[in-house]
């Protein structure tokens, strides 16, 4: 009997090990056509009885702005083009944070976030987590900075519907995302933390706030993005 189930683990262990191995690389060159938050928040809508509403619209990294790009790395993850999938000063300074503070913090990267959109479902479990460090280290290795980017701009969630570096632009700005300034794209950037509460237009207090901080960064950081040397000019 332990034979049995040890067999069924084993080849279940190798299953999940192949399969998700080759969807990354799948991935690394194939537009992601939806992610599971997609599919929990269609749900939620037919559930609670709002007509279905999923907006999105893939785009190449060349077409969009590089504002973009800049002002997400600025708001969540400075270090992205330097690090390896993990922040651990981040890890470290939020479990400090945490241990004093009733609002909690979290350290997660540009590349844990696009390995918990394409892959897996919102919770904070510590199965989960544990899947999204698998497939972070995942996207790391198979995946260059420049992919991880482009994927995570165009599956992200921006608003009830929304996802995406496009779909987001041409809601709340009506034009493309190649198209939008540093002030829109710091804008967009700063309602990724709560994208169902916090709106681009007409902000919260919060989002304006958030807004100038994040051009003050980006205004630090400089102007460009070059994913071949990962380094910001």
């Amino acid at each position: 009997m332990l034979k049995k189930i040890w067999r069924i683990l084993w080849r279940g262990t190798l299953y999940f090990l192949l399969i998700s191995v080759i969807s990354v690389i799948v991935f690394r060159f194939v537009p992601v056509p939806v992610t599971p938050l997609m599919l929990i928040r269609c749900a939620e809508q037919s559930a609670s009885g709002k007509p279905l509403h999923l907006k999105k619209q893939w785009k190449p990294i060349g077409k969009i702005s590089p504002w973009l790009q800049l002002a997400v790395i600025a708001s969540e993850d400075q270090s992205f083009l330097i690090h390896h999938g993990f922040d651990f000063k981040a890890i470290h300074d939020d479990i400090a944070y945490n241990k004093t503070h009733k609002v909690k913090r979290g350290a997660s990267t540009i590349s844990q976030q696009t390995a918990k959109n394409v892959f897996l479902w919102p919770s904070r479990s510590f199965v989960r987590k544990g899947f999204e460090v698998y497939f972070t280290c995942l996207i790391e290795l198979l995946w260059s900075k420049e992919r991880i980017m482009e994927v995570y701009l165009n599956v992200i969630e921006m608003g009830e519907g929304i996802y995406g570096a496009e779909a987001a632009s041409q809601s709340y700005f009506s034009k493309g995302a190649m198209e939008i300034n540093a002030s829109q794209s710091a804008a967009m950037a700063a309602i990724i933390p709560s994208p169902l509460r916090w709106r681009v237009t007409g902000q919260p207090p919060i989002v304006a706030y958030r807004q100038q901080v994040i051009l003050h960064q980006m205004n630090n950081l400089g102007s460009s993005i070059d994913y071949r040397e990962r380094t910001i000019k």
